[in-house]
């Protein structure tokens, strides 16, 4: 399985992004697909997490109704919709595979895969 990010860009505080990731064929590799991101010098930032088998989303608390995390039919796609785009969401973001999600998104520290990764910037 290989992922594949796209979508990111610069945008005004207050914007709104559509993020891609190409992951055919992650069902067969985790139980677990979402997004993280990581900002200069700062940790992993778990997003958001859907549990394959059941499709039960979660949303870390910075979300606040922001994300919405969609994959398509096929299950080829993941995306995530990014809306009222704050200065501090500015990271690259990834696509990842992880072994389960918690209350707040992908388990960052149990990854099995991740993309390149595309660059949010939220400019003022």
């Amino acid at each position: 399985v290989q992922l594949m990010e796209s979508g990111g860009g610069l945008v005004q505080t207050g914007g709104s992004l559509r993020l891609s990731c190409a992951a055919s064929g992650f069902e067969s590799e985790a139980n677990a697909i979402g997004w993280f991101r990581q900002a200069p010098g700062k940790e992993r930032e778990a997003i958001t997490c859907m549990t394959t088998t059941t499709g039960e989303t979660t949303y870390a608390d910075f979300v606040e109704g922001r994300f919405i995390l969609s994959i398509n039919y096929a299950k080829t796609m993941v995306y995530l919709q990014l809306t009222r785009l704050r200065l501090e969401d500015t990271a690259v973001y990834y696509c990842a595979l992880s072994s389960r999600c918690t209350e707040g998104g992908l388990e960052v520290d149990e990854l099995k895969r991740w993309g390149q990764g595309t660059l949010v910037t939220v400019s003022s």
